[in-house]
């Protein structure tokens, strides 16, 4: 009988969080070498972001493309992702405005701040198209690939067999090799994350804990209203039953979500059980879910629009309103290429802060309970996949009742000549 003991990532993660803060307190004078582990995992995350993100839409999109039958399937399945994902965002926004956890901080009088920059609707749209995708790529300007990523992944769709079919397996590689390479991105987070707790708390004092954890209250109520509030509402108003006897029969994929911090480790207990307990057809499921596990992210998308914000109040930056429409704008399209594992968001949220922008640095503030959001975060991601795939399931099976009516109410008169002349022939 083997039994293997592995220390879980989160307890890692923790042992890593009181270890920085420790050391931060105790030994100050040696924050350089933690500030030097810290900018190793930043980089590594950082390398991640362009072939994760492109990767991810590319495949996301060419799975609707591709798939000429889910026509209408695919339209209704991408109008609630997008819709769900920007009330997520607005949500965050609304809570972290309100109660302006990073006010106080004062962490912009230890760290230089980013430089500011106006920004309008009209650039946010030139900026998506680049000149050059390959100097955008080296460059790390995300919007134009992510706009590149979603032509890539429709015209692929349109192809012939044979080249769709190559292009679509080496798209696949792709993102399966850069999910293999996140996971070890991941797995030094522990050390990375101490070393930028080290830093942090050398250079602001163990004070700012405080402001962290109502930070952490304030995405966790803004997550809590998403679940409880808008998500049963919105399954209410499109299919007229209770939604809290749905989320009871779904309880299953949401505690191992909460479990695993990974909506793609959950998809196939989701899709079994959605069809099981919930009666969801095999056809929906099969289609929504696996969708919605690589581009609905609502909780990511709510935490990452609420943490940008943050580390703005504690900086000391003010964020125009023309800046959290970038905010906004960015955290909807990045949630879409938020890969379904651990801490994605967090490879994620240096997209953000870039297009704002705000010091990168900002993230070692926010870590110390990224771990812990990322529970919420996820079980909300994957109770949303599981609403649209209920409200979308609803939808078509009413047309489909509404078809069936209509064959049986037209006369005999007019399918009677119809057979005659098929028995005719």
């Amino acid at each position: 009988m083997e039994k293997k003991m592995r220390f879980p990532v989160y307890a890692q993660i923790i042992a890593g969080v009181i270890l920085g803060v420790v050391c931060g307190i105790v030994l100050p004078e040696y924050s350089a070498a933690g500030g030097f582990l810290g900018t190793l995992f930043l980089k590594l995350l950082k390398m991640l972001i362009i072939p994760l993100i492109f990767s991810s839409i590319v495949m996301g999109v060419v799975s609707t493309a591709s798939a000429s039958s889910f026509g209408r399937l695919g339209l209704k399945t991408l109008v609630y992702y997008i819709s769900t994902s920007l009330m997520a965002i607005l949500t965050g926004q609304l809570f972290v405005n309100l109660l302006k956890p990073g006010i106080g901080t004062h962490l912009h009088a230890a760290v230089r701040a980013a430089p500011t920059t106006t920004f309008s609707i009209k650039d946010i749209f030139l900026n998506m198209v680049p000149d050059n995708i390959f100097s955008a790529m080296a460059n790390g300007n995300v919007l134009p690939v992510i706009f590149f990523a979603l032509l890539a992944g429709f015209f692929i769709g349109v192809l012939g067999d044979k080249p769709r079919q190559t292009l679509t397996d080496l798209m696949d590689a792709i993102y399966q090799l850069m999910m293999k390479i996140t996971g070890f991105v991941i797995f030094l987070a522990p050390v990375g994350i101490f070393g930028l707790i080290y830093k942090t708390v050398a250079s602001t004092g163990a004070a700012v804990f405080g402001n962290l954890m109502f930070y952490f209250f304030t995405v966790l109520a803004g997550l809590a209203v998403h679940f409880f509030i808008t998500l049963p509402l919105l399954f209410y108003i499109f299919t007229r039953q209770n939604p809290y006897r749905f989320m009871k029969q779904m309880i299953a994929p949401l505690i191992t979500a909460f479990s695993t911090s990974s909506s793609s480790a959950t998809l196939p207990l989701t899709i079994e059980t959605i069809e099981k307990e919930a009666g969801v057809s095999n056809r929906v499921a099969g289609f929504v879910l696996p969708l919605g596990a690589t581009i609905n992210m609502d909780g990511t998308a709510l935490y990452e629009c609420a943490a940008v914000i943050f580390i703005a109040q504690a900086y000391g930056i003010h964020l125009t309103m023309g800046q959290q429409v970038v905010v906004v704008v960015t955290a909807l399209l990045v949630s879409i290429g938020a890969a379904g594992i651990p801490m994605a968001g967090l490879v994620m949220m240096t997209v953000i802060l870039k297009a704002v922008p705000l010091p990168l640095e900002g993230i070692g503030l926010i870590i110390a309970v990224d771990r812990f959001l990322d529970m919420f975060r996820t079980a909300t991601n994957v109770f949303s996949d599981s609403t649209g795939a209920r409200i979308i399931d609803h939808s078509e099976q009413k047309r489909l009742g509404k078809e069936e009516e209509g064959l049986e109410a037209s006369p005999p008169s007019a399918q009677r000549p119809q057979r005659k002349e098929q028995r005719e022939f």
